[in-house]
């Protein structure tokens, strides 16, 4: 990667969050969700954000596309800061970046049908197209996303889970977009349904040559469609490198402990691995007496 410029340097982005602290006193805590984290995404590549629930992955993808506000820090796209755009560089920008979300139905508006919502970035980010060309092409992404030009006129509900997140993916593609953010993209979804999207992403990633940030908390997902995994905890990036060589020759203990939480089909190596599970909860609660 290194012989390659990135698109997207992210450099010591930290996110805050102030909590009312409550009591009869009033006053505010500071969440440090997001701590000094910087990485950089290269053309076609994917990388994979891992670590568990609220350890900031979803915070982090937001922050560096400034779909909320990042305390500090820098997230240059093409050389310039994302962080210090402004409302109207934003809107230019979001042609560029798009996102697929966690809850597939819940990602979609239930009052508009299938071919609306895939034809509404078109519609706000290229106005002068026509609605002929544009239903053209909403058709057409429909089909590389493996459905039918006959759903168009489809409500959300009538669709599965995992058809209502293959309208999110040709939502998300339709403007032909450089980065696309899938947070937690497939943890809704059954497993198998899981490996299809995956499949499904990884076949159109080769063809339109985009980028993914692909958040998960689930490692040996990410390890099939990742080149590179970062590992977060505590809003803290405790691990970087080539997926085979974190998950192979893992480096940090809470990055042993994500590998160890993945059921594995043979009795002896899952034995194995629960015996590795107490051993870092019992290092992990001796060093939290000790701290």
């Amino acid at each position: 990667m290194t012989d390659r410029q990135p698109i997207l340097q992210v450099r010591n982005v930290s996110v805050d969050f102030k909590i009312p602290a409550g009591g009869m006193f009033g006053g505010t805590n500071v969440l440090h969700a997001v701590k000094d984290v910087s990485f950089d995404l290269y053309q076609g590549e994917t990388l994979g954000i891992v670590g568990e629930s609220g350890c900031g992955k979803s915070t982090l993808s937001r922050a560096v596309i400034k779909l909320i506000q990042a305390t500090s820090g820098e997230s240059l796209w093409m050389g310039k800061d994302i962080l210090k755009m402004s409302p109207k560089e934003l809107v230019g920008l979001r042609k560029d970046i798009q996102m697929v979300f966690q809850d597939p139905l819940a990602s979609l508006n239930p009052r508009m049908t299938a071919g609306q919502i895939i034809a509404e970035p078109l519609r706000i980010h290229y106005p002068d197209v026509s609605k002929t060309e544009r239903m053209a092409r909403v058709v057409e992404m429909m089909e590389k996303v493996g459905l039918t030009g006959n759903m168009i006129n489809k409500y959300p509900h009538e669709f599965s889970g995992g058809q209502c997140q293959r309208i999110g993916i040709a939502r998300a593609l339709i403007t032909r977009p450089k980065l696309i953010v899938c947070d937690e993209a497939v943890s809704a979804l059954d497993v198998s349904v899981q490996a299809q999207v995956i499949n499904l992403l990884m076949d159109l990633q080769k063809e339109f040559g985009i980028s993914l940030l692909f958040i998960a908390h689930d490692i040996a997902v990410v390890r099939h469609i990742a080149q590179r995994i970062m590992v977060l905890y505590f809003g803290e990036v405790v691990e970087i490198g080539e997926s085979e060589q974190v998950v192979m020759a893992p480096q940090h203990d809470y990055t042993k402990k994500l590998i160890a939480s993945v059921p594995v089909p043979d009795p002896k190596e899952e034995m194995r691995r629960r015996e590795l599970r107490r051993r870092l909860r019992r290092e992990a609660a001796a060093a939290a007496t000790a701290a």
